[in-house]
């Protein structure tokens, strides 16, 4: 194994399901959600600096928001900051990096990571990265990194996996994305699946490999980009190609269809940070089970989420299982587990004006 593994960090969402907070001038990836001084994105650079060097970093994001990771992360050279034109999902995100780093280094080894994501034990991490790229020196051999679940949770995908006692790496059998409650409780209860973190490990080599077998136009359009990566005419010739590419996942794409991906299983701490209600369940409590980042009155009130600006006293009486959120010029107040109703919210609210989004 290297010493050094490259880094990819995928970070152009726009973290909808926590809006109004997360906006898409600045998504939830570029702000500090957990009150550490630190931004999420800064914080998976951080954890990553355990294991290798700065100038192995690539960050992708939108062009929009080249200039916040510019400010948020000084360190890493604007070389290694890819601008993508249009968002065409991890499939092309991942192939983009991916043929970059085989032109700058063809043994690279490369772990691909989101932006946005909390790790609570970093020390079993790291230990988990270094297991998943020493499985991932086999050749061909694509790894993710599958979380072991502890409740029937519907918001994450699975992955079910051939159970073997001796292997640190398992094979993988399904891919599954959110189910419903039912049968999320027969995954947890059946022992053979984890979540999907959404993390992977591989050898340059060898996704490049899985990208000519499984999505052959991607691979050759990013190929032909060989000619101009690392000169001025990259920027124009990525304009026309993310015209070309379809909007792919790269779990639907390559991860679903070969027969050489395997699963990890970790256990550190993991959040994806994908809702308000994710966030609710890391954060400090009253004693009536809410979290309150206000200067609140609280009556009646239980397993609520209230985070308003300091300078408003907030009085809440009644309210069970609701999120209250003032985000500059938006004031949300819904169900806390109403995850699934944010698109229609965002989409609503463009309808009133850019300014709201």
């Amino acid at each position: 194994m290297q010493d050094k593994p490259y880094i990819v960090i995928m970070a152009g969402g726009i973290g909808s399901r926590f809006w109004p907070y997360s906006r898409h001038e600045k998504p939830k990836q570029f702000l500090d959600i957990l009150g550490t001084g630190r931004t999420l994105l800064q914080m998976t650079f951080d954890r990553f600096l355990n294991i290798t060097d700065v100038d192995r970093f690539f960050v992708v994001t939108n062009k929009k928001y080249e200039h916040l990771v510019r400010e948020q992360l000084p360190e890493i050279p604007e070389t290694q900051i890819l601008s993508e034109p249009l968002r065409r999902n991890t499939a092309a995100c991942i192939a983009y990096a991916s043929y970059k780093i085989a032109k700058k280094d063809s043994q690279a080894q490369v772990v691909v990571t989101p932006a946005d994501h909390l790790i609570l034990k970093e020390s079993n991490f790291i230990q988990k990265i270094k297991q998943s790229l020493s499985a991932a020196e086999i050749e061909n051999h694509l790894i993710t990194i599958g979380i072991k679940p502890n409740r029937p949770e519907t918001g994450y995908g699975y992955i079910q996996y051939i159970v073997n006692e001796k292997a640190e790496a398992k094979k993988v059998k399904t891919f599954t994305e959110k189910p419903n409650a039912k049968l999320a409780k027969t995954f947890l209860e059946s022992g053979d699946f984890v979540w999907n973190s959404g993390m992977f490990a591989w050898h340059v080599k060898s996704i490049i490999h899985a990208f000519e077998k499984f999505m052959p136009e991607v691979a050759e359009i990013f190929e032909e980009g060989n000619t101009y990566y690392d000169t001025e005419k990259e920027e124009a010739y990525i304009n026309k190609a993310y015209t070309l590419v379809k909007n792919v996942s790269i779990d639907y794409g390559i991860m679903e269809k070969s027969d050489q991906v395997y699963v990890i299983l970790g256990d550190f701490g993991w959040s994806d940070l994908g809702s308000w209600m994710s966030l609710h369940e890391l954060q400090p409590k009253d004693k009536g089970n809410n979290v309150v980042e206000a200067n609140a009155l609280l009556y009646d009130t239980e397993n609520s989420y209230i985070k308003v600006n300091s300078d408003k006293l907030v009085v809440v009486q009644g309210l069970n299982n609701y999120l209250i959120n003032e985000s500059d010029n938006v004031l949300l107040i819904c169900k806390l587990d109403a995850e699934k109703k944010f698109r229609e919210f965002v989409i609503d609210a463009k309808s009133k004006g850019e300014d709201f989004v």
